[in-house]
């Protein structure tokens, strides 16, 4: 039979271990987090630049625009 201060003691290493899987999540969403919004941000700026040529190119040939 394990004596108490034995289970305290693993009771602990789990915590820790717990404890440094959070802080590198949180550091790995900190740092993903930025690279990924600024990925959606241009991807978002690349659509938007091609829908407004689109729209600008499809009323000069006088087809209108559709709404």
């Amino acid at each position: 039979m394990k004596k108490l201060n034995q289970i305290g003691q693993g009771m602990t290493e789990y915590i820790l271990i717990v404890a440094l899987i959070a802080v590198a999540v949180i550091g790995v969403v900190k740092y993903l987090g930025s690279s990924t919004k600024k990925g959606f941000h241009d991807a978002g700026s690349a659509v938007e630049k091609a829908v407004n040529s689109s729209n600008s190119s499809s009323t000069d040939q006088g087809a209108g625009s559709v709404k």
